[in-house]
């Protein structure tokens, strides 16, 4: 109802115009006035009440603009003007129909693409914690295992294995928040490196983690990054905090350009004299280091007042 009335009030005001300007406007041009209530009826209240609006139009032109005036001539005049107007009439319903109709599948298409990426992220957030959830029971299973395991040295690796599996399981879940939007390396490293202390058991050491701007990495590299910074960190509470000693370790993330950095830096023991990284018999260095080399970037040592690793990749 509303629609019709608004239609209404188009073509009556087209009226209105038109007697005003009746003076005006030369002999021949009846309709000139009523082709825009009749476009905007149809953009507004669609091709229905466009067709409506066209016709009363028409008629009213005919009636009041067409000599001889207050009454419908039938001449050759009056039909070819009858006709014209037609034909523009139609042009016009006929061109807004088809924007409306591709709007609609347009509207339609977003929508079905709006759910269809809803369905794929609730999916792959889904798999990552299938992922993570597998990982961690890997994880328990080497726990369990290494109960069973009198060498020393074997149940050591076991666990370190079932370390490293439960600290990529992690890994995997906090590459997400909850909504399955993508997290900030910043805040993949703050929540990591926090579960790397709870796992220690140190509440002798503390953590902070900073970054300069907005650092990006690709998803792929996300998890060997994070797991040598994990490894890094391992290390810094292990060796440079061992004998109870307590301290601080800055993790410090900084982008310049297409360079990312990770550095972990401690105030420990520092490294033993004549330390080369290239000749570590460490399982947790060579892991950092080969990772490292396979995403084309470097991971280093350097000694001082404490220890400082440091990452550097070309992202």
């Amino acid at each position: 109802m509303t629609q019709t009335l608004g239609t209404l009030a188009l073509v009556g005001t087209s009226l209105g115009i038109r007697f005003a300007v009746d003076h005006l406007i030369p002999p021949g041009f009846p309709y000139v006035t009523f082709f825009p209530a009749v476009i905007l009826s149809g953009f507004l209240f669609g091709v229905r009440n466009g067709v409506l609006a066209g016709l009363l139009s028409g008629m009213s032109a005919w009636w009041f603009f067409i000599a001889p005036a207050a009454g419908y001539a039938v001449n050759a005049g009056s039909i070819a003007a009858m006709l014209l107007y037609v034909f523009v009439v139609g042009t016009e319903l006929a061109v807004i129909s088809l924007m409306q109709a591709a709007y609609g599948a347009l509207i339609r298409e977003r929508g079905k693409s709006e759910a269809l990426a809803a369905s794929r992220g609730v999916m792959f957030n889904e798999l990552q914690h299938r992922v993570s959830n597998n990982l961690q029971v890997a994880a328990g299973l080497l726990s369990l295992q290494r109960r069973t395991i009198k060498d020393p040295d074997a149940a050591a690796a076991l666990d370190e294995a079932t370390r490293r599996l439960a600290t990529i399981g992690r890994i995997s879940r906090a590459l997400y928040d909850p909504n399955g939007a993508a997290l900030g390396l910043d805040h993949l490293l703050s929540r990591l490196c926090d579960d790397v202390l709870d796992a220690s058991g140190r509440s002798d050491v503390s953590i902070v983690v900073t970054a300069e701007g907005e650092p990006k990495i690709e998803p792929d590299a996300a998890i060997p990054a994070a797991l040598i910074v994990a490894e890094a960190v391992a290390n810094a509470i292990e060796h440079g905090f061992a004998d109870g000693r307590g301290g601080r370790i800055d993790v410090r993330i900084a982008q310049t350009g297409q360079r990312l950095e990770v550095s972990v830096t401690d105030n420990g023991h520092g490294l033993p004299e004549g330390f080369d990284i290239a000749k570590t018999d460490s399982l947790g260095l060579r892991i950092a280091t080969t990772l490292a080399r396979q995403m084309n970037g470097q991971f280093s040592l350097r000694g001082g007042s404490g220890t400082q690793a440091v990452l550097a990749l070309t992202t």
